[in-house]
């Protein structure tokens, strides 16, 4: 038989920890998703059409249970938001939200981050990206699984428009320095807001979450990196 090599299996940067859903999130998903939910089949976003105008796209990956999302949405009618999320629970919260607080200007995937923005955005797609809070894989043998490594990187560079913003936030202080020295030895595509080789300090539009409280009680510094598309 001719040799076959396995097909190369992508090292995932998340586990899908599934949870059980609340009454108010199965209904989201029953008659909030078809609105605002979006079904991603690995070819490209057309984000004009996707949000019914062209006004700025911002990213989050990861966004948690929305609460970030939705406050940012809320304060920014005018600008779009794309929230990518593997996590149901945390996907049916941010739907609720957007339903309680009318907002409009909110897509939801619920699929692998990685692969949205490899395959399902175009060159200069994105005004922002923003990554809270990422699984640090704190476990030096895991370290491979972080989502942002120099591959990653360089579709952020791509995805984002001259001008753009990447903001990265963790209270472990180990994947901090590794993000900072990731972007910083990018920096023929971006350039560090703050200044070489520091962190910036936490922006109004990043919102003070119940985990960051819970990590500062535990003595979790936060760190916040931004970035600058060149």
């Amino acid at each position: 038989m001719p040799d076959v090599k396995p097909p190369h299996r992508r090292i995932r940067s998340f586990v899908v920890r599934e949870g059980r859903l609340t009454q108010g999130q199965e209904r989201a998903f029953e008659q909030i998703w078809p609105y605002f939910g979006v079904q991603f089949d690995g070819t490209r976003l057309n984000l004009p059409q996707l949000f019914g105008n062209n006004a700025p796209v911002f990213l989050e990956i990861g966004f948690g249970d929305g609460e970030s999302l939705a406050q940012m949405a809320a304060c920014n009618p005018e600008t779009n938001y794309l929230g990518v999320e593997m996590h149901r629970p945390g996907v049916g919260h941010l739907l609720l939200k957007m339903e309680q607080q009318s907002l409009t200007n909110v897509r939801v995937i619920r699929h692998d981050a990685v692969e949205v923005v490899r395959q399902g955005l175009a060159n200069a797609a994105l005004t922002g990206l923003f990554l809270f809070f990422p699984d640090p894989w704190h476990k030096r043998r895991h370290n491979k699984r972080r989502i942002l490594q120099p591959e990653f990187v360089n579709e952020i560079a791509r995805v984002l428009r001259p001008g753009g913003i990447f903001h990265a936030a963790t209270d472990w202080d180990e994947y901090a320095r590794h993000m900072l020295r990731v972007m910083t030895e990018a920096d023929v595509s971006f350039e560090n807001c703050a200044g070489e080789n520091h962190y910036s300090v936490r922006p109004d539009y990043r919102l003070l979450t119940k985990f960051e409280r819970r990590g500062q009680h535990l003595g979790h510094e936060v760190r916040d990196l931004i970035f600058r598309r060149r």
